[in-house]
């Protein structure tokens, strides 16, 4: 009785108060924003509310948006909604994400190399937030981050006035200005900006028993949210919705919608609250739906929310429509986003800018200045760390010609894969299809997939190694190509070699043996003396033999067929191996992209760092045949690309001296007596 006395205290005491804000707020505005844009005062111009010009958003003004996002699923969804909000935008953007540890990594990530100009992003830490909700039983499928946006008055910064938050599965048709706008519409007390729900949930008749929690009508849907957050800090939002929530949960005992019944008991108690907005704003897609209603002609929707679990498999009658908008942004290429919005040159013009146009190999040079926009752990990904600090991780890049190489390279290597992919926005999509239709990479949860979305006309070979390379969390890395099959086995044996070598406390290159199969339809060898039977057959040649044989010569695969142990070989120029080394080993150098000198310059950098060169005995993997690389091609055919190529090679030399000094002399002469 004592409780039930202090909450009716505390529910008088905020009444109290909102029609204390209320006197307040009834008051006339002494902020010009009532004003037309160009000052003069609104004309008496007819009884019609229609005819006083809209107040416009300023073109400098800066529209805040408000996402929570959490895990891989939802990352990839998000980047669908910026793109959407970011076509049709002409104003500066602020994104304030609500993110757990996965969706902040991706997403600063991403925001980082996307570059779009006049675009800010903060992250706010979902993990210190769980503690505000977590006492609320949730039976919806977003879990415990379906109640975030409760907290927001109390997570944003307390200088941000206003904000449109959303939900991951929205696509916008129209520019986010207008919606910003109609916060010059919020009379007396509005505080939320909703559009009622578009399903009969509320009315609590869609089955028998059916209970849903309070609401005023049909209630409002919380996918998109206006909120004045400097007039709800005055209400003490926090209390009003705690206090709610406890009395609701004494009956209710869970929430089976998330945050959205909350806010919709507090808005059955203070009807007051809410400014309702027009349904174009959030038309829902969920079964049972009424959003039909809600549009004469589906050019007038302006918003539209995928808000059931079928997403994209949702009935309506113009679905279809919906499902191609979706579609289109889906795919868009996101590099057209980077359009400048002022017309000031961006910091990647100004590097360009100092560039000599007229070098016949300026596209070259330009490459190393290009920022691929980057989207990492592309799919969900696990990884439990091994205790005995020996685990290694398969690091290689590919671009859609070689997905077919997937499957095989996860049936022969059991261990952590690290994969940079070179592809298009609708390529991604591609890829994603094809990857949760197969059995095989689905079952895998320890392979990450980091998408590098293209642009320019190399392909960025070593951006690419070094991409993946970042993103490698075991203590070794074993750094292959897509064509190759390692043999099966070579993840453990790589393990024991990490002890048997003392991996851990000196600098050393593993060389795993590289073979090549010319047939399509190889009897994979199982051991070595298979391979060398093979070998001897002729079904399988040492690697690139009869095209470029100094590669791989430093190898030396005469003593390789009858070691037993693992043995020291000498760099050589052009020596190119597949080795494993240390996860702090150095990177790839980004000026070499296409075909050629990619791996040959970066052995020569381990080298130059005192890395011995060990083969191992026991290990092999065999190169796959494919069509030639349009880069290989280029290579050939084109010799200015050779020139160029020269000239860069002599520039990684030259740096080489300046940072090995008296010790990068040999990479000179045996360059030039090669």
């Amino acid at each position: 009785a004592g409780e039930r006395q202090a909450l009716e205290l505390r529910v008088r005491a905020v009444e109290e108060e909102n029609r204390a804000l209320r006197r307040e707020l009834s008051r006339p505005p002494r902020s010009p924003s009532a004003r037309l844009p160009n000052g003069s005062h609104p004309a008496a111009v007819g009884n019609s509310s229609d005819c006083v010009q809209q107040p416009v958003v300023d073109k400098c003004e800066t529209i805040h948006v408000a996402i929570v996002c959490a895990g891989y699923n939802a990352s990839r969804d998000v980047v669908t909604l910026v793109k959407s909000v970011l076509f049709h935008r002409r104003n500066p953007l602020h994104f304030h994400f609500i993110t757990d540890s996965i969706a902040q990594q991706i997403l600063s990530s991403l925001f980082h190399t996307w570059m779009v100009p006049a675009v800010r992003v903060d992250f706010y830490d979902a993990d210190e937030l769980k503690s505000e909700v977590s006492w609320i039983p949730n039976k919806h499928y977003s879990g415990i981050y379906g109640l975030m946006k409760l907290v927001l008055t109390k997570t944003l910064p307390s200088n941000l006035q206003r904000v449109i938050v959303l939900d991951t599965d929205i696509t916008f048709a129209t520019d986010i200005a207008e919606l910003w706008a109609v916060f010059h519409k919020f009379k007396g007390q509005q505080v939320l900006g909703l559009v009622e729900n578009q399903s009969d949930w509320y009315l609590g008749n869609l089955w028998k028993n059916h209970r849903p929690w309070p609401a005023l009508g049909r209630g409002f849907n919380t996918g998109v949210i206006l909120l004045l957050l400097d007039r709800l800090r005055k209400l003490r939002w926090e209390q009003m919705w705690r206090l709610t929530a406890e009395r609701e949960l004494m009956s209710m005992l869970s929430t089976s919608l998330a945050d959205q019944d909350i806010f919709n008991a507090v808005i059955k108690q203070n009807p007051f609250l809410v400014h309702q907005l027009p349904c174009f704003w959030n038309v829902q897609l969920s079964d049972h739906t009424r959003s039909e209603k809600c549009y004469k002609d589906v050019s007038d929707l302006k918003v539209i929310h995928w808000n059931s679990p079928k997403k994209l498999r949702v009935k309506n009658k113009h679905v279809e429509f919906f499902r191609n908008l979706y579609l289109t942004f889906l795919e868009y290429d996101g590099n057209l986003l980077r359009r400048e919005l002022f017309g000031c040159p961006s910091e990647l013009q100004k590097t360009l800018s100092e560039l000599d146009e007229d070098d016949p190999c300026y596209e070259f040079r330009r490459e190393r200045f290009t920022v691929h926009r980057t989207h990492l752990y592309f799919l969900h990904y696990e990884y439990e760390p091994s205790s005995d600090n020996t685990d290694v991780t398969l690091v290689a890049q590919l671009s859609m010609d070689r997905l077919q190489m997937l499957e095989a390279i996860c049936k022969h290597w059991e261990g952590p894969i690290s994969l940079a992919l070179y592809l298009s926005d609708a390529e991604a999509q591609q890829f994603l299809r094809y990857a949760q239709g197969s059995e095989v990479l689905m079952s895998r949860g320890n392979v990450g997939y980091h998408i590098v979305y293209k642009e320019g006309q190399f392909y960025p070979v070593n951006l690419l190694r070094n991409v993946a390379m970042r993103q490698v969390n075991t203590p070794y890395m074993f750094l292959s190509d897509i064509d190759f099959l390692p043999m099966y086995g070579l993840y453990e044996y790589l393990r024991k070699s990490v002890v048997q070598l003392d991996m851990a406390n000196t600098k050393k290159a593993l060389v795993v043996p590289a073979f090549e199969t010319l047939r399509y339809r190889l009897s994979y060898p199982k051991s070595k003396a298979e391979l060398l039977s093979q070998l001897d057959m002729g079904t399988l040649f040492t690697f690139r033999y009869h095209v470029w044989t100094k590669g791989h010569a430093p190898t030396n695969f005469a003593k390789w067929r009858t070691a037993t142990t693992p043995y020291r070989v000498q760099w050589e120029a052009d020596f190119e191996p597949y080795v494993m080394v240390r996860r702090d080993s150095p990177e790839y150098d980004r000026r070499f992209v296409g075909f050629g000198w990619n791996k040959v310059a970066h052995i020569m950098e381990l080298d130059a760092q005192e890395y011995e060169f060990v083969v191992l005995p026991n290990a092999y993997m065999i190169h796959m045949p494919h069509a030639p690389s349009f880069d290989i091609t280029k290579f050939r055919s084109n010799k200015q690309y050779r020139v160029c190529l020269k000239t860069l090679k002599e520039e990684f030399q030259q740096n080489m001296s300046r940072r090995y000094g008296f010790a990068a002399l040999k990479y000179m002469t045996a360059e030039n007596n090669s």
